[in-house]
């Protein structure tokens, strides 16, 4: 069975822009919508009456307070984003994520697509949980694209990225790739300890804070690979 790509709105501000991503998603075969605390609350008749013949999508919608916890059975997540960051981010087009989804799938791994509000786009600390950043090519004429004209291009992609002649691009045995959940416990052992030795300049946490979660975060750990650098930590600190 292909492993969907999940569609997470991360607070959105219309009911209406809400209904029109759940149609887009019904149009190519989705149906994980997940909302990160929305603006207006939920559930939202605005967003009921824009999805129409989507309303089942809808229906069984996952809200959570925050990103984090929307990701807890995530692998591979990608950020929707135009606007250039101050990190190392691979930045991909939604042609290749849409393949990368695919061969995700067939390695059973599931996969994420995140949007941000519509007014100011996601934030530096949404976006370090990011495996790659997605910028969809437009006119230089005109720019912007709203909320469900972005989740619809990302839909449309993975919709016609199908073939019955894909194969997997990893191969890594009989360990899976970790979730989210998994690396963000990593990270926040890690920060634990860094914390007990001061190793953060206060003025710099932030920065600093974002680059060890890009490291973890861009590379595609097993995992047992995540169990082992816990471990590794443990050893260091006599826990």
């Amino acid at each position: 069975m292909l492993n969907t790509p999940s569609i997470i709105l991360i607070s959105p501000q219309m009911g209406e822009n809400i209904g029109a991503a759940a149609r887009a998603m019904h149009n190519f075969g989705l149906d994980d919508l997940r909302l990160v605390s929305p603006r207006d609350g939920w559930p939202n008749q605005s967003a009921m009456e824009v999805a129409r013949n989507a309303g089942c999508i809808l229906e069984k919608v996952k809200v959570f307070d925050s990103l984090k916890e929307a990701l807890h059975d995530i692998h591979f997540l990608y950020a929707t984003t135009a606007r250039p960051r101050d990190m190392v981010k691979n930045v991909i087009t939604p042609r290749i994520t849409a393949n990368y989804i695919r061969q995700n799938s067939l390695n059973s791994q599931k996969s994420a697509i995140m949007f941000g509000p519509e007014r100011t786009g996601m934030n530096n600390d949404d976006i370090i949980l990011a495996d790659s950043i997605v910028t969809i090519p437009v006119s230089d004429e005109n720019t912007s694209l709203n909320l469900a004209q972005a989740v619809s291009v990302l839909c449309y992609e993975w919709f016609t990225a199908g073939s019955s002649n894909e194969e997997p691009i990893f191969k890594i045995g009989k360990s899976d790739f970790a979730t989210k959940s998994e690396i963000n416990l990593l990270l926040e052992k890690l920060e634990n300890e860094l914390d007990k030795k001061n190793f953060f300049h206060p003025a710099m946490r932030g920065r600093m804070l974002r680059n060890l979660n890009n490291i973890f975060t861009r590379n595609n750990l097993t995992s047992q690979e995540v169990k082992t650098l816990r471990g590794v930590i443990g050893s260091l600190t006599g826990e």
